[in-house]
C-alpha cells in the first residue's frame, strides 16, 4: 500500500492530506499548538483516529503516539544534529536511513520490514511517499512519519 503525504499549502501549522496511490484522500491531519504541538488523525470519514502529542518539559523534544484514546508510544530524538538517530517506543519498531534528507526504512522487532519513507524532490510543498507493506500498519506507519516529521521541524 502506498501513502502520499502532501502538506497543505500556505499554512501556518503544518496540516496534511494523506492519499493513496489513486488520489483518494485517506487521512487528514489537522495541527494545533498551545504548548506544545498536536496533531490530530482523521479518517476519511472525519472521524478521529489517532494523535501525535509534544511532550512538554522535556530535554530533546519528544512525541507521544495515541491511537484513539490508548497511548502506543514515544520517539524522541538522540544524537547530534549532524547524526541523528530516533529511540523508538512503539510497536517495537525501528527507523534507519538518511532522516535529513527523509529516506528512511521503518522494521519491526524481528527485523522484517514494516514500510519505506522517501521524500519527492521539487515539489511546491513537503511531500512524502510511504510504501507500507501490512495495510493494517497504514495507521501506525503514518503516525510514526507525523513523530518524526515534528521532531524534525521542532529541532531546527
Amino acid at each position: 500500500m502506498r501513502l502520499i503525504f502532501k502538506q497543505r499549502f500556505m499554512t501556518w501549522l503544518a496540516s496534511y492530506d494523506i492519499f493513496d496511490e489513486m488520489g483518494n484522500t485517506v487521512y487528514t491531519v489537522e495541527s494545533q499548538f498551545a504548548f506544545t504541538r498536536v496533531m490530530h488523525v482523521r479518517g476519511s470519514s472525519g472521524g478521529y483516529l489517532a494523535t501525535v502529542k509534544q511532550k512538554a518539559l522535556t530535554w530533546r523534544s519528544a512525541f507521544e503516539i495515541y491511537i484513539g484514546p490508548n497511548y502506543e508510544g514515544t520517539i524522541r530524538r538522540v544524537g547530534s544534529i549532524f547524526t541523528p538517530h530516533y529511540e523508538i517506543d512503539f510497536r517495537g519498531w525501528t527507523a534507519v536511513g538518511d532522516f535529513m534528507g527523509f529516506d528512511y526504512s521503518i522494521a519491526d522487532a524481528a527485523g522484517n520490514p514494516v514500510a519505506v519513507v522517501s521524500k519527492e524532490i521539487f515539489k511546491l510543498t513537503d511531500t512524502y511517499v510511504i510504501d507500507i507493506l501490512d495495510p493494517d500498519d497504514a495507521l501506525p506507519a503514518l503516525l510514526l512519519v507525523l513523530a518524526i516529521d515534528a521532531e524534525k521541524a521542532s529541532e531546527s
